[in-house]
């Protein structure tokens, strides 16, 4: 039997210490800035990065390259490796779709192998949670379809609420209008958005003001956990360049919640792109997401 790794990509926001712990090879996810393209050997610093965005400038985000997908995925399958990858959710970018058309192309070269491609339906930090956790019970001895099979009803546990600082950003994606742009800006309103049991973000309501917008995170966090919430799982905490008040909000969960282990970390510049400076995001394991039957016939 083969022995087999966990991958996912850079959206996951996978910390430093745990991509070198977990030795978890990450996919790039691509963003640019006029003709210069970042996201592999040519990066920049997430405070570089909001403050270019602040300054006006305005980036886009690109799918990741299936060449270096490939060369990935055939540098661990040579080593004797079968490989279980965790993706950036489809109904958000066709990165998922790259992946899976390369891992079919290389399962035809390595016919012994074993490839599964698996959508998280979530964002950032919520891959990281199903990265951590696939891990962990890899090292407790889990089999590759025990794994999978784990995964693929885990995911659908992982809670994604977000709030953002500035909604012209959100106005650019498509997801509010000009003119609620510009009356919720002048209003002092704060979106909030959840990631939907479909893997898309949208938006959930508003709240006045930044410090209430904080809070209605850790309630909305508050009244979507299980009776049996396993509290040893991680929760994370993502900001867009605003690690004060991602602190304050993990002080808040702290004593509203028995989560101990906080991830905190940047969001990505590919994911950053649409949500701007200030986004704040709170990812967690608690009760099924709305509008998921996946689970019923189980």
């Amino acid at each position: 039997m083969r022995n087999y790794c966990i991958t996912t990509d850079s959206n996951s926001d996978l910390p430093a210490e745990y991509i070198k712990r977990l030795q978890t090879t990450i996919i790039p996810q691509y963003y640019s800035f006029g003709d210069t393209v970042y996201g592999d050997e040519l990066n920049m610093t997430p405070e570089e990065f909001y403050k270019r965005m602040r300054d006006g400038e305005l980036p886009t985000s690109q799918a990741n390259n299936p060449a270096v997908i490939e060369d990935k995925f055939r540098a661990l399958l040579n080593n004797g490796l079968d490989i279980i990858h965790i993706g950036f959710s489809s109904a958000l970018s066709g990165s998922y779709n790259n992946v899976c058309m390369v891992a079919k192309e290389l399962l035809e070269e390595y016919p012994d192998a074993r490839i599964t491609v698996i959508d998280s339906l979530n964002v950032s930090l919520g891959e990281s949670i199903m990265v951590i956790h696939a891990n962990d019970l890899r090292d407790r001895g889990a089999s590759y379809d025990e794994v999978v099979a784990a995964m693929e009803e885990f995911k659908h546990h992982i809670n994604v609420h977000f709030t953002v600082n500035d909604l012209f950003h959100l106005q650019r994606g498509g997801r509010v209008s000009k003119a609620t742009a510009i009356v919720g800006s002048a209003l002092n309103l704060k979106p909030l958005l959840y990631v939907n049991a479909a893997g898309a973000l949208v938006p959930s309501g508003t709240a006045h003001g930044r410090k209430k917008s904080i809070h209605e995170l850790v309630n909305r966090m508050t009244a979507s956990l299980e009776e049996n919430t396993d509290y040893s799982l991680p929760v994370g905490i993502v900001h867009g360049n605003c690690l004060e008040d991602a602190h304050f909000l993990a002080g808040l969960l702290q004593q509203e919640t028995s989560f101990t282990n906080m991830i905190i970390n940047d969001i990505s510049p590919s994911i950053g792109t649409h949500a701007g400076p200030g986004a704040l995001g709170v990812l967690y394991y608690g009760k099924i997401k709305p509008g998921n039957n996946r689970l019923k016939s189980l």
